[in-house]
């Protein structure tokens, strides 16, 4: 009890004052820890709302959309790459180019169902124009509206837009 009677004398206060500041700093303190508790709580279970609604099921349906159309290109494409390596082996034997024989694509073509190798059979459409307009299309949800949209596709400028134009539909 020293203490307190050496804190009542240096700040002229009663010994009942002093413990009464002291209860209330003490109750301060508590409060402070308290609240902090609470708010650490609070953020835990946000976290997990967050975690839990991250993956509702209508976007889990959306995500296996996706991977169903992706999976589907994967195997058009690698069915056309079995066709295209019989007929390469077949030119081969005959002595003839592969170039010779690519022949320029005439008509038009349904842009929201072209595989990467229709896509492909277009001038001035090659594996990395066909892979990029794929994925736009998949980021549009698998379908595109307008034309003036495939300008957010890098490297279609007005000039490769009205080009595409020729041989795309939007059905």
């Amino acid at each position: 009890m020293k203490l307190f009677e050496k804190l009542a004398v240096k700040l002229s206060l009663t010994k009942a004052e002093i413990t009464l500041v002291s209860v209330l700093l003490g109750f301060l303190v508590l409060g402070g820890v308290l609240k902090n508790i609470r708010s650490v709580e609070k953020a835990e279970t946000l976290v997990k709302k967050v975690e839990t609604s991250r993956y509702r099921e209508e976007e889990v349906d959306s995500l296996l959309a996706l991977a169903s159309v992706a999976q589907a290109t994967v195997r058009e494409d690698v069915m056309q790459g079995t066709e295209t390596g019989k007929e390469s082996t077949s030119s081969e034997k005959r002595g003839a180019h592969r170039s010779s024989e690519k022949k320029l694509f005439n008509g038009t073509l349904s842009f929201n169902k072209a595989s990467k190798g229709q896509l492909q059979k277009i001038p001035g459409v090659g594996p990395v124009m066909a892979e990029r307009l794929i994925t736009f299309r998949t980021a549009k949800g698998g379908k595109v509206h307008d034309f003036q949209e495939f300008l957010e596709v890098k490297g279609v400028g007005e000039k490769k837009l009205e080009f595409l134009k020729k041989y795309f539909t939007l059905e």
